[in-house]
This record gives C-alpha cells, sequence and structure tokens, in this order.
C-alpha cells in the first residue's frame, strides 16, 4: 500500500481498524512470554491503539512507529498526554515517559533504533500489507531485531476472494514461511466473525474469518 492510502484512511476518519478497546488476545496471551519489566516493545504500525497504554501499563517501555502523524498526534491528545516532539534520523519522535510513538517508515528503522526492543506486538501490521511487501516486512524484522527477540502476532485468515484488503488474509502456512525464523507457534484459533465488533465484515461479504495468535521467538 502506499502511504497515501493510509494518509487519507486517516484524513477522512476511514479508520474502522482502530479498536476501541485493549486487544482481548494481547491480555490472555502476552504474560506467556514472560518478558520482564523494564523491557522494550516494538509495536509497528500502532496507530493510536489502547494497546500501547495497556503493555506500558505493563512496566514496559514502548516503541511504536506509525507512518500517519495525525494518528500520533490524535493517540496524545486522547490520552491528555504531552509529548516531547524530537527528530531522529528519518524519524519525528513523540515521547511522554516510557511511551515512545515514531513517525516514520517502518522500513526506515535499523538495527541500532531498535537494539533495545526485546519483545515485538504485531496486531496490525502483518495483516495491513499486500503480499510482496509482507515478505520484505518480514525480512525486515528479522534482520533489525536483536537475536532472542520474542513476539505476540494477531493474524487474519479468510477467503481473499470475497473481500479486498486491508485487513489481508495471512493464512497460516504463510505465517510460517514468511517468519520462519522466529519460529511462529499457533495459540490459539477464534472465529472472528462472532465478535459483535467484526459486523464490517460480514457486510464486506465474508463468511468465515479467523483469528490466529501465534507466540514468535527469534
Amino acid at each position: 500500500m502506499q502511504p497515501e492510502f493510509w494518509q487519507r484512511r486517516w484524513q477522512n476518519n476511514q479508520i474502522g481498524f482502530h479498536a476501541a478497546t485493549t486487544n482481548a488476545y494481547l491480555q490472555q496471551y502476552w504474560p506467556q512470554l514472560n518478558v520482564p519489566a523494564g523491557a522494550q516493545v516494538l509495536v509497528p504500525l500502532c496507530g493510536k491503539s489502547l494497546d500501547l497504554l495497556w503493555l506500558a501499563g505493563q512496566g514496559l517501555r514502548v516503541l511504536g512507529v506509525e507512518l500517519v502523524e495525525k494518528a500520533v498526534q490524535d493517540f496524545f491528545r486522547e490520552q491528555a498526554l504531552e509529548p516531547e516532539v524530537r527528530e531522529h534520523g528519518a524519524f519525528r519522535i513523540y515521547q511522554a515517559g516510557d511511551l515512545q510513538l515514531w513517525c516514520g517508515d517502518i522500513f526506515a528503522l535499523t538495527a541500532q533504533d531498535v537494539r533495545d526492543c526485546h519483545a515485538l506486538y504485531d496486531r496490525a501490521a502483518l495483516i495491513a500489507f499486500p503480499p510482496a511487501m509482507r515478505e520484505a516486512y518480514g525480512q525486515h524484522l528479522t534482520r533489525v531485531l536483536p537475536s532472542g527477540c520474542q513476539g505476540l502476532l494477531v493474524s487474519l485468515d479468510y477467503d481473499q476472494s470475497q473481500m479486498e484488503g486491508p485487513p489481508f488474509s495471512v493464512p497460516d502456512e504463510e505465517v510460517q514461511a514468511l517468519l520462519a525464523d522466529w519460529q511462529p507457534q499457533l495459540l490459539h484459533v477464534e472465529n472472528g466473525l462472532e465478535a459483535e465488533e467484526n459486523w464490517k465484515f460480514l457486510q464486506r461479504g465474508l463468511r468465515r474469518m479467523d483469528e490466529r495468535i501465534y507466540r514468535l521467538k527469534r
């Protein structure tokens, strides 16, 4: 997807992907990772997700990356936080306490930028990319994140012919191939169409949508 696509979505408030509550899978399965307090966690394509606050509430240092500056500004405004803003390479960094949101292209992140990230949380990044970009994204994560990094991934699996992405369908075999170096371990599969907040996918023509939750370890 081109940057203009996401800029337009945020500008027009077409952000049905934004959840109004903290992700239930994050709350249920993150504790299994045993990430120590004080560790830094990378959250790619974070938007203005409330998951950022939940992770910070677990005593973690959060490094979110978001392309659209409006999303970053909305996050701090809606949470009544006054961030410090600074420039760093290709990014503009908004920071309040242990919450850092880096505004810029995820592919511009370097290994030096994320050298302290020992955890990864991906609820909306992998499924936001079309196939060619998903492969580049998986390779990029493997290249820049340190060995020993572990994480939690939420993916979707549905008949792509029934609905255009994003969010895109990324079935299990593709997750296993794209993130082979991360040894994806399937923790849970849920019928996503049973969730009240996913009525919009039924309207878009889906007849089946599995939500798959994976534990990752590099």
